[in-house]
């Protein structure tokens, strides 16, 4: 695994790990072909191509209709298996204390070359501060829909503190390969806002989101 990629490890999965309440193998079943189908949709050409039509942070609203579109209008289970599907890799390295043993935990993930061509289309330019190398932003997706999910789903009390505090003793005790970056944190904040706002209003979208992190760039130069 690029070890780019092991530092853009979104804390999100490990909350979602914690928050799912829903029977897990037929869940399973149902977020990998949920996760296959949105995967191939960014694999295939026609989402390539809009590109030419429009910014990647529109392109991410297109995500969020297909995902709509593919779970019958269930935003919950779109933002859930959007979480899933742009995480640019397909498992994570988790290191187990006392014997110092890394395995690679698996994630759902769509097969090798839908995988690979997905990864390569994901939208990687999505805030005014993006960097403007090949990979650019797109460890940031996983984070912006983590977040969302998070929020939307919680409907009872504020699970932040708590699922955080979960966060950092697994990380410590399992030592799992990730690292802190400020930008992550920040696509972590919009993805909260855009979940709560969905409760209110279903006409919002993730790019209206990510320009205000354009806005926060240029009014206060914040990364």
């Amino acid at each position: 695994m690029n070890s780019k990629y092991r530092k853009a490890f979104p804390p999100q999965l490990l909350y979602v790990f914690v928050l799912i309440n829903f029977n897990i193998f037929a869940q399973t079943s149902t977020l990998g072909l949920e996760v296959n189908k949105l995967s191939k949709y960014i694999a295939s050409n026609k989402f390539k191509e809009l590109k030419l039509k429009m910014h990647d942070n529109e392109r991410t609203d297109t995500l969020f209709e297909k995902a709509l579109e593919i779970t019958n209008g269930n935003y919950r289970e779109a933002l859930f298996a959007l979480t899933f599907t742009v995480i640019p890799y397909n498992y994570v390295p988790i290191k187990i204390p006392l014997i110092n043993v890394v395995f690679n935990y698996p994630l759902i993930s769509a097969c090798e070359n839908v995988f690979d061509l997905k990864n390569k289309n994901l939208p990687k330019y999505l805030f005014f501060s993006s960097p403007t190398d090949n990979f650019g932003d797109k460890d940031k997706l996983a984070h912006f829909f983590g977040s969302a999910f998070l929020s939307y789903s919680n409907n009872i009390f504020d699970l932040t503190e708590l699922i955080g505090y979960f966060v950092e003793v697994f990380e410590q005790y399992f030592k799992v390969q990730s690292s802190i970056d400020p930008r992550d944190i920040h696509a972590d904040t919009l993805g909260d806002l855009f979940g709560r706002l969905l409760k209110e209003n279903k006409k919002v979208f993730p790019s209206q989101l990510m320009m205000m992190k354009t806005l926060f760039y240029c009014r206060f130069n914040i990364p």
